[in-house]
């Protein structure tokens, strides 16, 4: 395989969306039960549950728009990005910082040149994908890069 088409084509697991939705739903919840209990002015408390809920609905929009935004993510050997969106066209996009690549899981922040943020949390086996290995072979790569 020549190094021109080496790649990493990575498809979003609908269970691990749910899991990040949930994850975000309780934050969100045990935070407005953390404000709530705080011994301060009703008032402000009042105020800063108010605030705290439209924190919480923006970043769970955001985060469910770009999940719909996206069906799969490839990520080439020199460092490019592409976003595949719900019409199956292919978009450039730039990993944003925040993005985190592990032996198992990757947490990948991405911002495609069009439609909102992704962020995505990916999962795989180094063994078994050979996506997943591209994958850590091109973000080794890239990474050790000037």
């Amino acid at each position: 395989m020549s190094s021109i088409s080496y790649s990493a084509h990575l498809k979003p697991d609908p269970w691990l969306r749910i899991i990040v939705l949930t994850a975000g739903r309780l934050t969100f919840a045990a935070g407005m039960v953390l404000i709530l209990t705080i011994d301060i002015a009703a008032l402000l408390r009042g105020f800063a549950a108010l605030l705290w809920l439209g924190c919480a609905k923006f970043e769970l929009t955001r985060l469910q728009r770009g999940f719909s935004s996206c069906t799969a993510i490839r990520v080439h050997f020199d460092g490019r990005i592409e976003v595949r969106n719900p019409d199956g066209q292919w978009c450039s996009g730039v990993l944003m910082g925040g993005s985190l690549l592990l032996r198992k899981f990757a947490w990948l922040r991405l911002r495609p040149a069009a439609g909102p943020p992704v962020s995505e949390l990916i999962a795989g086996n180094i063994r078994e994908d050979h996506d997943w290995r591209r994958l850590q072979v091109i973000w080794r790569h890239v990474g050790a890069s000037p």
